[in-house]
């Protein structure tokens, strides 16, 4: 018997645009390849006068990838989804339009607003309390409003369509298998939990930097730039699952309760935050124009393309340990860590040579997907020499993509990956006095050439490259 609960009806406002061919399709396509999501009806929109056979065309193009590695069951699961694809044509300015299309679809419908966010607020605005379908669940991509102000007001909206349960809000950084790895490493080992807090811990950095430029992605970005369009959002949730108090369960409500707490007594200093753009330069033999001159940037913007900002915990466990949060693109080189640093030992007896000031240091590594624990050990040459060494080994590794798993937990109805209505203010929160610190020019705008770590001294006095 198919379960009542589960969505039955996928509508992706949007869906003829880039986020739904790069990254929605092709995660669902993972999803149904493995027998997830039966008898599912996926329904593209947006403008332009597609017929049902475009969209069909699309889909078949963007779960081509996981029909070749399925077996003969989940190619037939995909080709069945695919022949019961439909596509409507929206004016989503018509907030009437949308309302009736919705009426039609069959219940339980998951509206995904894959739309810039602007268009997705508009979209939401036009719809009425009693315009959807019963259990219709509402998802929405970051960031979730501009500020606190229009995050406490989007999710005002939100709620006079759809109780909390039904609304999510799409963090794909942070995927089952990030939050399950991390609670995982943390809760599970009697080594590491009584070590977990500001009695062992100096610093903990967060990064997020990546190779790529702007990508044609200037009409978001430019807008959004690396501390709105990382921080606030994905490295901000990464930081309070690796501060969070143990949960008593790993439901919902626990862990999301533990983090919002985490979060609630986070503060952001300004004035230790840096930001920075990159300038022309080339990156492992690609050449890269200057962010300013790249088509669609409004250089009097002022957008970063890196950022870093110092987070403090005000609570017992972590008072006077910085969260270090940084985010860059056009680096020399990809970095998706979380980095711990602990304190150095009391006293280091005298006679050691070599390596005696770098203190312990575990690494977990989000690409690839891997934890490394550095130590200090006694070297080969002398064993009054210490060297450093590293004890690694990989995490578990999904079967579906980040948007994969964030979609079957909309299909299941499990919030969990969800980010609730309280926590994106709070993301908002604290962050804020950074963004005003920045449109107020107290925080100077830096420079690096793309192919670099960011700008000169950026890396010994904080991240640590």
């Amino acid at each position: 018997m198919a379960d009542p609960q589960r969505v039955r009806t996928l509508l992706i406002l949007g869906g003829t645009g880039d986020l739904a061919e790069r990254l929605l399709l092709p995660g669902l396509a993972r999803v149904v390849s493995r027998g997830r999501a039966p008898g599912l009806t996926v329904i593209g929109s947006g403008s332009r006068e597609w017929t049902r056979e475009q969209w069909q065309d699309r889909m078949r193009a963007c779960f081509a990838e996981a029909s070749e590695a399925a077996d003969e069951s989940g190619a037939e699961y995909l080709a069945d989804t695919v022949e019961r694809g439909r596509y409507l044509q929206l004016d989503l300015s018509k907030g009437a339009e949308l309302a009736d299309r919705i009426r039609d679809l069959e219940p339980p419908l998951a509206v995904y607003f894959a739309l810039p966010p602007a268009l997705a607020v508009q979209a939401v605005g036009k719809l009425q309390a009693g315009d959807l379908p019963p259990d219709t669940r509402l998802v929405l991509e970051k960031p979730f409003g501009s500020d606190q102000a229009s995050a406490v007001a989007l999710n005002e909206a939100l709620a006079r369509l759809v109780p909390e349960e039904n609304i999510f809000r799409v963090d794909h950084f942070l995927g089952m298998t990030t939050v399950m790895d991390i609670l995982g490493l943390r809760f599970t080992n009697r080594l590491l939990e009584p070590a977990w807090s500001n009695l062992h811990i100096e610093k903990m950095e967060i990064v997020f930097d990546e190779q790529l430029g702007l990508e044609g992605r200037a009409k978001y970005y430019d807008s959004a730039g690396a501390l709105k369009d990382m921080i606030q959002s994905h490295l901000l949730h990464i930081m309070a699952f690796m501060a969070i108090e143990a949960p008593a369960t790993l439901g919902e409500r626990d862990l999301r309760d533990l983090v919002a707490a985490t979060l609630r007594a986070s503060v952001a200093d300004p004035a230790a935050s840096r930001r920075a753009r990159y300038t022309a330069g080339s990156v492992d033999g690609r050449e890269i124009e200057a962010y300013a001159d790249s088509p669609g940037v409004d250089p009097s913007r002022g957008t970063e393309t890196l950022a870093e900002v110092d987070i403090r915990i005000n609570n017992d466990r972590w008072a006077g340990v910085p969260f270090i949060l940084r985010s860059g693109k056009a680096m020399s080189r990809a970095r998706k860590e979380v980095l711990v640093t602990f304190r150095p030992v009391s006293h280091l007896p005298e006679g050691f040579t070599g390596i005696t000031d770098l203190p312990s240091r575990l690494r977990i590594s989000f690409g690839p997907a891997e934890i490394e624990l550095e130590l200090n050990i006694n070297g080969p040459q002398s064993v009054f020499r210490l060297e450093r060494t590293g004890l690694k080994g990989p995490t578990h590794v999904s079967h579906l993509t980040p948007y994969g798993e964030v979609i079957e937990s909309v299909l299941n109805g499990d919030p969990l990956l969800s980010v609730r209505a309280d926590i994106a203010a709070e993301c908002w929160r604290i962050v804020d006095p950074v963004l005003q610190a920045w449109a107020a020019d107290e925080v100077p705008m830096e420079s690096y050439p793309a192919g670099t770590q960011g700008p000169p001294g950026w890396n010994t006095s904080r991240a640590d490259l």
